[in-house]
């Protein structure tokens, strides 16, 4: 799987792990260049508290299109520091 923002390669994997509708990517896969971290935080009854990033290409910034969850809740563990996408992220083979 590959995510892509503005045509630009934010993540690239063979294994994601899809949750909800969403790839999760393992943290290895994203390319750092393109992502900030954000003060914004989200609650999931059964996943935790995500952490949230920004993606940031050339000058163009997209707040909070990544989130991960740094910690998780036992059913949620094989997701734990994976991040997915939303916001207008392409997700596709």
């Amino acid at each position: 799987m590959k995510a892509y923002w503005n045509d630009t390669l934010l993540a690239e994997s063979d294994d994601t792990i899809v949750v909800e509708g969403n790839h999760y990517f393992p943290p290895d896969s994203i390319n750092q260049e393109f992502f900030k971290e954000s003060t914004t935080h989200t609650v999931c009854p059964w996943k935790g508290t995500a952490s949230y990033y920004t993606v940031q290409v050339n000058d163009q910034q997209n707040k909070d299109a990544a989130w991960f969850y740094p910690e998780t809740k036992e059913l949620a563990n094989k997701i734990k520091g994976y991040v997915a996408f939303w916001k207008g992220v392409e997700v596709k083979e």
